[in-house]
């Protein structure tokens, strides 16, 4: 019996590689030099490090990929489609509610998940229609509720973008509204700090 990612992730795929003819044109981006700049290492999750020895081949880094990609139009279409096609697919649950553990980072495969299981989904899923994993960090951040939550960061040539399970909005890292942690390094298990970086709308909602 095929597993509920395995058919989410082909059909996501067969999106991906048919485009709609009328792809959504790009939208008004920042400057390429706008990005969350890591400040130097941090220790990664608990949670992160198990997940990558349960499934070596979603934290293997190739260091001849890019580590940031030129964001086309075809691109875009392919980033918003998934983002979209996750959030609405996922029951969002916690992961005392779903498994009996506090923390668990999984790829959502019976359907349901939390916030850092959506955006592996999406990441396992860019990855598979041809995205770098080098260019898209697992990222944690402070959201509007002052809560820990995780979120997908894509490293473009137009500035890093975040994918959300919030939102069906693909935005620019400084529109978010979060106070930025740290996130997943180029460099397999690493994770860099982001030290608490916090965006414009965030300063101005304190």
């Amino acid at each position: 019996m095929r597993s509920p990612i395995i058919a989410l992730g082909l059909a996501a795929l067969g999106a991906l590689i048919a485009p709609p003819a009328a792809a959504q044109a790009l939208p008004s981006l920042p400057e390429p030099s706008v990005g969350a700049a890591p400040l130097g290492p941090a220790k990664p999750l608990v949670a992160w490090v198990a997940f990558c020895e349960a499934y070596a081949a979603e934290c293997a880094v190739d260091p001849s990929e890019p580590a940031r990609i030129a964001l086309t139009a075809q691109v875009w279409a392919s980033v918003v489609s998934v983002n979209r096609r996750v959030n609405r697919s996922i029951r969002a649950v916690t992961d005392m509610e779903h498994l009996g553990v506090a923390d668990r980072w999984d790829l959502a495969e019976d359907g349901s998940g939390d916030c850092e299981d959506f955006q592996l989904l999406k990441r396992h899923l860019l990855a598979k229609a041809g995205l770098p994993r080098r260019a898209m960090r697992m990222t944690v951040v402070i959201d509007e509720k002052g809560e820990g939550h995780a979120v997908l960061t894509l490293l473009t040539d137009r500035g890093d973008l975040v994918l959300d399970n919030k939102t069906s909005a693909v935005l620019p890292w400084h529109q978010t509204g979060y106070t930025f942690i740290k996130r997943e390094s180029q460099d397999a298990i690493a994770w860099v700090s982001l030290g608490g970086l916090s965006s414009p709308a965030t300063t101005a909602n304190r």
